[in-house]
C-alpha cells in the first residue's frame, strides 16, 4: 500500500500545454523570430524553465546574455497569464477528492518555479489537498535529483516503498528510482514517448485508473487480513 502520492504538475495533474506555449512563442516575438510550433514546444518542458527557454532561443543564435533575458521576459509574461487556459484534465479533480477522503498524504513536485506552482495550485482550487508543493527553486536541485522527493517523504514519515511518485514523463520515473520510490507514469501528459526509455513501474491511461489501482491495493490488503 501507499501512504504518499506524489504529483508532477505540469501534463500530470494539470493542462497547461496552452500557456507555456503562448508564453514561449511571446518570448521569440520579443526577438523577432518566428514562433515555433506548439507540439515542438512541449517537447521541451519537464526540465524548469531556465531549460525551456533555452532550448526555445538556443537553436535559433541567441546569446546566453539574450536567453537570460528571454528567461526574464518569460517569468514576467507567464506570471501574467499562466491561468488563461490552463485547466485540470478530466478526472484528476475527482480523483484527488477521493483519495483525500481515503487519508492519503498528497504533495506537488515539480520543477516549475515553485511560486507559480503554488499560485496555479491556488487558482484551481487545490490548495487543501496538498500539504507541501514544491518546485524546481525549492531545492539547489531539480528533478530527476531525489533531494525533493526524499524530503517530501520525511516530511510525511512514509518509506520509498510506500511513495507513489506520478508523472508524465521519464523525469518523474528516474526521480522515483533516485529516490528507491514506485513510479506512476500517466500517458496523457506533455511527453509519455518518453516512457520508452524508462517505463514507469505503473502506466495509466487517466488518474482515474490510478485511482481505481490504488483502491485494489487496498481491497487485497483487506482481503489478506480478513482470512488471517
Amino acid at each position: 500500500m501507499y501512504g504518499l502520492l506524489v504529483f508532477d504538475l505540469d501534463g500530470t495533474l494539470i493542462d497547461s500545454a496552452l500557456d507555456l506555449a503562448l508564453s514561449v512563442n511571446a518570448v521569440r516575438t520579443h526577438f523577432d523570430l518566428e514562433d515555433l510550433p506548439h507540439e515542438r514546444i512541449y517537447s521541451f518542458v519537464g526540465d524548469g524553465a531556465a531549460m525551456l527557454i533555452r532550448r526555445a532561443l538556443e537553436p535559433s543564435g541567441c546569446s546566453d546574455d539574450q536567453i537570460d533575458e528571454g528567461l526574464e521576459f518569460f517569468l514576467r509574461y507567464y506570471d501574467e497569464h499562466m491561468l488563461d487556459n490552463t485547466r485540470l484534465y478530466p478526472g484528476v479533480g475527482e480523483s484527488l477528492e477521493a483519495w483525500q477522503e481515503d487519508g492519503y498524504q498528497m504533495a506537488v513536485l515539480t520543477n516549475k518555479p515553485v511560486v507559480f506552482s503554488r499560485e496555479i495550485i491556488a487558482g484551481l482550487g487545490l490548495s487543501d489537498v496538498f500539504f507541501e508543493v514544491l518546485g524546481g527553486n525549492s531545492f539547489d536541485t531539480k528533478k530527476p535529483d531525489p533531494e525533493g522527493l526524499q524530503h517530501l517523504m520525511v516530511e510525511a514519515g512514509v518509506p520509498p516503498a510506500a511513495t507513489l511518485m506520478i508523472g508524465d514523463s521519464s523525469v518523474d520515473v528516474l526521480t522515483a528510482r533516485n529516490a528507491k520510490a514506485v513510479s506512476a507514469g500517466v500517458t496523457y501528459g506533455l511527453r509519455p514517448e518518453s516512457f520508452e526509455k524508462y517505463p514507469p513501474d505503473i502506466l495509466a491511461d487517466s488518474m482515474p485508473l490510478l485511482l481505481e489501482h490504488t483502491r485494489e491495493l487496498v481491497a487485497e490488503r483487506n482481503e489478506v487480513l480478513e482470512q488471517d
